[in-house]
């Protein structure tokens, strides 16, 4: 961890670096875990990201200085392994799921079939979950598969829909405004509310292969 400073009255922002890659977000993820197993009082909320990690704390029952010293004495060897999951989810990329994949012709210089064939041979590594309840950001796309968000966002982005933008892929787990490049859908409930322990499908540390399905399958999806 490069160091750890100040957040508005009741926060720590521990700062991993500047790039995003594996090895950095793998740190972040440890100190997270290991966070979380120590329950250390005072903390209300721990937010990982890329390469950063922000613990909110109740002043009334710590202050930042405690803080700091308590997480630079932490031993994260000490971490209980979690053993992260490799997850299979389906996409359907039908004219009527794929809603940019034109734009995306465009800006890739690259044919439907190459899009989507480069997308599908890949395996992704979530960096994190958020925007949205459960949304998964997935790197990471080969450079030539990288492309700019939409000039002006979606009011709506329908349940389901996989995106790409620059070097991740997500899929948004609840109809929403968004600007990601969409090309394609998953009848996989990625996030569920139900499920008060653990209610999302993709974790950060999981990794992800997408497999493409066809229409039929996509609507008989849920019926199996």
């Amino acid at each position: 961890m490069k160091n750890i400073s100040n957040l508005g009255d009741a926060a720590l922002y521990c700062d991993f670096g500047i790039e995003v890659n594996k090895k950095i977000n793998s740190e972040v993820i440890k100190y997270f875990k290991a966070i979380k197993e120590k329950n250390i009082q005072g903390i209300n909320n721990l937010t990982p990201s890329y390469n950063k990690l922000i613990i909110s704390y109740d002043l009334r029952i710590t202050n930042f200085k405690e803080l700091k010293d308590k997480i630079e004495k932490l031993d994260i060897k000490k971490t209980e392994k979690v053993i992260n999951k490799k997850l299979e989810i389906p996409v359907c990329c039908d004219d009527s799921f794929s809603l940019d994949i034109e734009r995306v012709k465009k800006k890739l210089n690259l044919t439907r079939d190459q899009i989507l064939g480069n997308f599908f041979n890949k395996e992704y590594f979530c960096y994190m979950t958020g925007f949205i309840a459960g949304m998964p950001f997935l790197g990471d796309l080969d450079k030539n598969m990288r492309v700019q968000r939409l000039e002006t966002p979606r009011i709506k982005v329908p349940k389901g829909s996989v995106g790409i933008t620059e070097q991740f892929a997500d899929i948004y787990t609840f109809e929403s405004p968004g600007g990601w490049n969409i090309i394609g859908n998953t009848p996989l409930e990625v996030f569920d509310s139900s499920k008060e322990k653990d209610p999302n499908l993709i974790n950060s540390g999981d990794t992800v292969i997408f497999k493409q399905i066809t229409l039929e399958e996509y609507k008989n999806y849920n019926e199996q």
